[in-house]
């Protein structure tokens, strides 16, 4: 299992955006970077800087990913053929913890990880607990019945700030959601603009 590494609002200071819409995250009331130094007057971002933030941003969405982790999943869409930056995405969309995040299963992806790594989760009528397990299309995946009361999914169905997007199909009555497809880069509901061409030129380059 992923560790935590930081609290998801450290992570939003840190990028200094509001990456996954969240209406508490403290970015909302103050843009400025964390800690003392937070105010000062930010100098012109390097190309590689630029890279850099763009990678964790995006390793940051899907709950703060290890480096390891993400190279991983970076090498394979880089052998696929195809768009590597698209092919990252659906990679990354296609995560048991993302599935169950984006269907609104739970309020968080940190959440996501957790619900699954607890046996809450079933996917074809079997339980899977590895929160990486790579969803095909078609595949339903469904909470556990005797989960299905659990205050956290409750409040989650109801959450107004995200929709489920069209490439998950949900029937929030029996709490199951089928993979439908693939979504590309346009496709994916993201609160902020993510940019894996540059997460392939900090690879390239590093």
């Amino acid at each position: 299992m992923t560790k935590r590494t930081a609290a998801k609002y450290k992570i939003d200071r840190r990028m200094g955006e509001n990456i996954w819409g969240r209406p508490k995250s403290p970015v909302n009331r103050r843009e400025y970077g964390p800690g003392q130094h937070g105010q000062r007057r930010k100098a012109k971002i390097s190309d590689f800087g630029l890279q850099l933030r763009a990678k964790q941003k995006l390793k940051g969405y899907y709950g703060d990913l290890t480096e390891k982790q993400f190279r991983r999943i970076f090498r394979e869409a880089e052998r696929l053929k195809g768009d590597t930056g698209e092919l990252l995405i659906g990679l990354l969309e296609r995560r048991l913890d993302a599935v169950v995040y984006r269907a609104k299963f739970v309020p968080t992806i940190f959440a996501a990880r957790q619900f699954v790594n607890h046996r809450h989760v079933r996917v074809n009528g079997h339980l899977v607990n590895i929160p990486s397990y790579r969803v095909k299309e078609g595949d339903v995946i469904e909470v556990r019945d005797r989960s299905k009361q659990m205050a956290a999914i409750l409040e989650a169905t109801q959450l107004p700030e995200r929709d489920v997007p069209d490439y998950i199909d949900v029937d929030n009555s029996k709490l199951t959601a089928t993979f439908v497809r693939t979504p590309s880069l346009g496709d994916v509901p993201y609160p902020v603009m993510m940019e894996p061409n540059l997460v392939i030129e900090f690879y390239a380059q590093n």
